[in-house]
């Protein structure tokens, strides 16, 4: 992660849009940092800047839209250079966070995104919106247990739940738990290798047991859920997404 050091009339302000940030990914970056007590020659880390390759963070279409009722194998869905870009689906999402999270806690969960998509190779949209589809992006949601214990934020395979004393260490746990797995379970990053598309990893993800030439088949869990995720991904909206 690449630094700023604080010069004279620098604010958090300042420094984030002379690098093209978000002030609270500037501040998700800096825990502890007190934004009225800087001090000249102070450094501060720079989020997203150390040149690591995100995928999905470029390109994509522009959104919108209303639901769409894909079935069928995965050739049925959207291909993801046709979801929306991640620079739509962010704010689009963000908001549905601001319900539940603070501004702080959200540039936590936007940096731990961007930290896993380039540690894994699993498309930053897809961790986005699978976290949005599990919990609402609620740092706070609480743990399901149908056989499996499944905590935090992506309800990953026996991984990590919130920690009020840690928030930032803990939220990135959570989303590398969901995206890179856990030693009880895989996350998005081996379903993704093992079918070869991420509509039956993400079937795999929410059943653990997929029909290849019906993706809305529940398979004991939730019928939708692959073609929720896709519509999440085109940017649609529709009733009680």
């Amino acid at each position: 992660m690449s630094t700023h050091t604080i010069q004279a009339g620098d604010t958090l302000s300042v420094i984030a849009s002379s690098y093209s940030l978000a002030l609270n990914d500037l501040l998700a970056a800096n825990p502890g940092i007190d934004p009225q007590d800087l001090q000249i020659g102070q450094a501060i880390n720079l989020p997203g800047s150390s040149g690591a390759t995100k995928p999905g963070s470029q390109g994509g279409s522009s959104g919108d839209g209303d639901y769409v009722k894909y079935s069928g194998p995965a050739s049925n869905f959207p291909s993801p250079d046709q979801w929306a870009s991640y620079a739509y689906l962010w704010p689009a999402n963000e908001r549905l966070m601001k319900l539940h999270d603070s501004d702080t806690e959200i540039g936590h969960i936007k940096t731990a995104i961007e930290t896993v998509a380039a540690e894994s190779g699993v498309d930053v949209r897809a961790i986005l919106c699978i976290i949005v589809q599990e919990s609402g992006g609620d740092v706070r949601v609480g743990s399901t247990n149908n056989g499996v214990h499944n905590p935090g934020l992506m309800q990953s395979h026996n991984g990590v739940s919130f920690d009020a004393n840690d928030p930032q260490g803990s939220i990135l746990q959570m989303v590398k738990d969901g995206t890179e797995g856990t030693k009880d379970g895989d996350g998005l990053k081996q379903l993704l290798a093992r079918y070869g598309n991420y509509y039956e990893a993400f079937r795999a993800y929410n059943s653990g047991s997929v029909n290849a030439a019906d993706l809305n088949d529940p398979m004991g869990a939730t019928g939708s859920y692959a073609r929720d995720a896709a519509n999440r991904l085109m940017g649609h909206e529709w009733s009680g997404m």
